[in-house]
């Protein structure tokens, strides 16, 4: 079925424009014919809100030629407390916000889910009206602050989405951080069956690609690369994601992030190197996932971490096959997998694990004290530093 393909341009096409606007009024325009393709001719196009994707709609760009770039925001405290349901904000410095602009609300302790993402409907003197309801009470006392930070790309409640082609420009030096959570340089909540294909995120103030709430999402060819929190981020409750082929590089956190309750995940092929802690990090209910021919590399501290959890919680019943995960560490702080307390049924097979450029990496596999059912088989454990073991548990005797 032959479906409606809108072309989109700074100087030529159907609709022609080098902002969010332009392209808010493709995605929207399609949308309403049913779905079909945006195809996002070369140039840079200027952010000063999300594009918010809709259902049954691709995204379409030419790779490096068409960029999307964050432009600088604004930022200001809260002059009056914004109290939970209201729909407006009154700011201390409201110079450089707009009507249209997406906005984020925030105090000290509302991070992560908590932090409000609107649009800015209307101005007067310092007040703002939102298209959001307050999702807290966002105290003047606790810091509450508002900035114009959004996600670059969005899709909220989604259904058979596609973004292909296009390159991310998070302009990070500008622009204040936003919590993997609720933003990214792509970012889906609720969404289901979403493809993100041959993009590239760069110098994001947050994470790369986060999908959160999210089922059969896949990512594939894409590349994170300088952003200041996670490249990868799936997360809250995904389930049967696919990351396949990505490269997540210099971030500065975590290369690729498991969040909590992710779920018959399959990982594959990706490369995660030089992030300045974690090359692969998953932990709080992440079972039964595949993480397979993925190369884990310079890494500032783990390769790949388990992180702690009571045991109810932890990341149980993965599965390691044919990874390479060499070099990462820094000073003491170099494992190659480190699997924290509680976690148990993990399988390991076939993995490279050691140094090959540097000595980094002290310690191949290190096992937690209270850890079990771990299995180890025919993995190469050469080279590494200090041992290609660390066994922590009573029995072990090391």
């Amino acid at each position: 079925m032959k479906r409606v393909h809108l072309k989109v341009g700074p100087e030529k096409g159907d609709l022609v424009g080098s902002d969010h606007r332009v392209l808010q009024a493709a995605v929207d325009y399609v949308a309403r014919l049913g779905g079909g393709t945006v195809e996002v001719l070369p140039g840079v196009y200027d952010l000063r809100n999300s594009v918010h994707l809709r259902s049954r709609v691709t995204l379409r760009g030419h790779g490096e030629q068409t960029v999307l770039r964050k432009t600088a925001a604004a930022q200001s405290p809260l002059h009056l407390d914004g109290d939970f349901g209201e729909m407006e904000i009154t700011l201390e410095e409201p110079e450089g916000f707009l009507p249209g602009d997406g906005v984020t609300v925030s105090d000290r302790a509302h991070p992560g889910f908590h932090t409000l993402v609107a649009t800015i409907l209307w101005r007067r003197d310092r007040t703002f009206g939102l298209d959001q309801a307050m999702r807290g009470d966002y105290l003047v006392q606790r810091g509450a602050r508002a900035a114009t930070a959004f996600p670059a790309i969005s899709g909220v409640d989604l259904t058979e989405v596609a973004l292909e082609d296009l390159t991310i420009d998070g302009n990070k030096a500008e622009n204040p951080h936003l919590d993997g959570c609720r933003g990214g340089g792509i970012y889906l909540l609720r969404s289901d069956r979403a493809v993100i294909r041959r993009c590239t995120v760069r110098d994001f103030h947050g994470d790369g690609i986060s999908f959160q709430l999210s089922a059969s999402v896949v990512v594939e060819d894409c590349v994170c690369r300088g952003n200041t929190h996670f490249g990868l981020h799936p997360g809250s409750g995904s389930t049967r994601p696919v990351i396949r082929g990505c490269l997540a590089e210099g971030n500065g956190e975590v290369g690729l992030f498991v969040c909590w309750r992710v779920k018959h995940g399959r990982f594959e092929e990706n490369t995660l190197r030089a992030n300045g802690r974690t090359g692969i990090s998953l932990g709080h209910k992440d079972t039964d996932n595949l993480f397979r021919r993925n190369q884990v590399l310079g890494n500032g501290r783990e390769g790949v971490l388990f992180r702690a959890e009571l045991e109810p919680m932890g990341a149980h019943r993965n599965r390691f096959e044919d990874n390479v995960i060499l070099d990462n560490g820094s000073g003491e702080a170099g494992v190659g997998i480190e699997i924290s307390d509680t976690t148990h049924d993990l399988d390991f097979h076939g993995n490279r694990v050691g140094n090959a450029e540097t000595r980094r990496q002290r310690i191949g596999v290190r096992i937690g004290a209270a850890c079990r059912d771990i299995r180890l088989t025919d993995n190469d454990l050469e080279g590494n530093r200090d041992a290609a073991i660390e066994d922590l548990r009573p029995e072990s005797g090391t």
